[in-house]
C-alpha cells in the first residue's frame, strides 16, 4: 500500500491510478493523517430480470390496502 499526501495525487494522480489498475492500493493523506483511499473499482455482473424467481415469496397480505393511520403516517399527515 502506497501513501502519498494531497498536493503529490493532485500532481500524479494517473500515475497512481495506474499503480490502482495494477492491483496497488493508494491511500491519500493529509497532514499526514489517511483521508482516502483510492482501490480498483470491482466490476459488477450484469442483472438479469427474474434471477430471484423461486428464491422468495411475498406474501399475498402485502398488497391489501395498509391501515388507515398508518397510511396517513406515509403521507405525512
Amino acid at each position: 500500500m502506497v501513501t502519498v499526501n494531497v498536493h503529490e495525487a493532485k500532481t500524479n494522480l494517473s500515475r497512481l491510478l495506474a499503480q490502482v489498475e495494477g492491483g496497488e492500493e493508494v491511500v491519500i493523506a493529509r497532514n499526514g493523517k489517511p483521508v482516502a483511499q483510492l482501490v480498483l473499482v470491482k466490476k459488477r455482473g450484469k442483472r438479469q430480470f427474474g434471477s430471484m424467481k423461486g428464491r422468495i415469496k411475498i406474501d399475498d397480505s402485502f398488497f391489501d390496502p395498509l391501515p388507515e393511520e398508518e397510511l396517513a403516517a406515509w403521507e405525512g399527515r
